[in-house]
């Protein structure tokens, strides 16, 4: 049962890339953030399917829809059960979206829906994976690509919505979309501003990546960020290609001193 898309498209980038290695912030993951999705789908009251005719059950039901690819993503070939959760679904077509016209290059699904008899050696008996509410994404190659999807990721991660995690053995992202809330947060954010429907961003995806949409004439957009365990002002300000003294002015802070769960206004070139 596998899916493979084609793909054709013309590059078209949008935005301006900024300095830095979001890759340093988090993205770690580790058995807590295993632990954490595990509750997660727990409390939901998802059921960890089992097998390929349970898959085959919840597809029927409905609870999992078809994930079949498009112009700005496509599936691995090694995706036997090209299923998700509906709002997994969600995800994948607008992040997808986004990434293209942000640096031209299509997102390539590695794996969704997988049963437990399914399960691979090195896998937590944890995952998620076998509830529907995953995806695995390739890493890009391209280092710019990988700096906008990591910082998108982040800020989806700091708003509840998601939890990602960076997997080196293949290089690829681990996603686990909380449904409910990333139900809640998209159907907000397109009531809030139906002209950016279709943006993964708590401020909006393209200013994450230091090039949203213009605020006014300065051409300066402000993304929101929360401080992790270990930020300081300067390795913030490197991040995002911008001095201290730009970011303690955007926040009026009057020393240096932040603390881990802190919202940050950090001001972007939109230009």
């Amino acid at each position: 049962m596998r899916s493979v898309g084609t793909i054709a498209w013309v590059p078209v980038l949008l935005v301006a890339w900024g300095s830095g290695n979001a890759e340093a912030q988090s993205l770690r993951g580790g058995l807590a953030s295993m632990q954490e999705q595990h509750q997660r789908a727990l409390d939901y009251g998802y059921t960890f399917i089992k097998d390929p005719a349970e898959v085959r059950r919840f597809v029927e039901m409905k609870l999992l829809v078809p994930v079949k690819g498009n112009g700005d993503y496509e599936l691995d070939d090694e995706v036997w059960f090209p299923y998700a959760r509906p709002e997994v679904l969600t995800f994948i077509e607008r992040l997808s979206r986004q990434y293209r016209a942000a640096c031209g290059e299509v997102l390539v699904v590695t794996s969704l829906t997988r049963p437990k008899s399914y399960r691979p050696r090195n896998s937590s008996r944890l995952s998620v994976h076998p509830t529907g509410m995953a995806v695995d994404l390739r890493r890009s190659n391209t280092p710019a690509c990988r700096t906008w999807i990591q910082r998108v990721l982040l800020q989806l991660e700091g708003s509840g919505t998601i939890q990602a995690t960076h997997e080196r053995r293949p290089p690829h992202y681990h996603i686990a979309v909380y449904t409910r809330e990333y139900a809640r947060y998209v159907a907000q954010l397109e009531a809030d501003n139906p002209t950016v429907a279709g943006t993964e961003t708590v401020a909006t995806a393209e200013a994450a990546a230091g090039a949203g949409a213009s605020a006014g004439a300065s051409g300066t957009s402000f993304v929101s960020y929360r401080v992790r365990p270990g930020d300081s002002l300067w390795r913030i300000s490197r991040e995002y290609g911008i001095t201290v003294s730009q970011l303690k002015l955007a926040n009026k802070l009057t020393s240096s001193r932040i603390y881990a769960g802190q919202w940050l206004e950090v001001p972007v070139s939109s230009r």
